[in-house]
């Protein structure tokens, strides 16, 4: 983190607004939570990764990608598992509703946008719901022209494959950007 000139800690600078203002560890944190947003604050990775392995490797960078990539994998294997363990059809149904109208888009998204501060949370949330309800059916369009059809096997296996493909490339966006921003 620097403020000015001189480089401290987050931990040192809250400590700092603590003792300065008398303030509690909460509202302290949120003094500088919001200077940073404001941008009179800037907050550095002392240790950013050194390459695009790292990155994957740090959850402090990739945990959405982990996530994600996890979801999908639990989506798969409970569709698989649900018709032979009954009551995981209501978390088929839960995963199922995820997989389809939410991780596609989100997915997007993160490739289109990999700079946090291009979407607000609500924006990205609505154009990955949006995204999902125009990429779904174009994938099963396509699907309809193939020998393998519209049915459940594909559809899962090309849906599994364009998300984390969409994922991973984001993922390699993301630490471009990174490599960019400290360069």
């Amino acid at each position: 983190m620097s403020k000015g000139s001189k480089e401290l800690t987050l931990e040192e600078y809250v400590k700092r607004r603590m003792y300065g203002k008398g303030l509690s560890r909460f509202k302290a944190a949120l003094e500088v939570y919001k200077e940073w947003c404001d941008g009179k604050l800037r907050l550095t990775d002392p240790n950013p990764p050194k390459d695009y392995i790292e990155y994957l490797r740090r959850l402090d960078y990739s945990l959405w990608y982990w996530t994600t990539v996890s979801l999908v994998m639990l989506t798969v294997i409970t569709i698989a598992l649900s018709t032979y363990v009954e009551y995981l059809t209501y978390l088929r149904y839960v995963l199922g509703s995820l997989f389809v109208l939410y991780l596609p888009g989100a997915s997007l998204i993160e490739a289109l946008y990999p700079k946090e501060e291009d979407l607000s949370p609500l924006e990205r949330l609505a154009l990955s719901i949006g995204l999902s309800l125009a990429v779904v059916p174009l994938i099963g369009l396509i699907l309809n022209y193939t020998p393998w059809g519209i049915r459940l096997e594909p559809i899962i296996t090309s849906l599994t494959v364009f998300t984390v493909l969409m994922a991973t490339i984001a993922t390699w966006r993301k630490y471009t950007q990174l490599k960019y921003a400290l360069s």
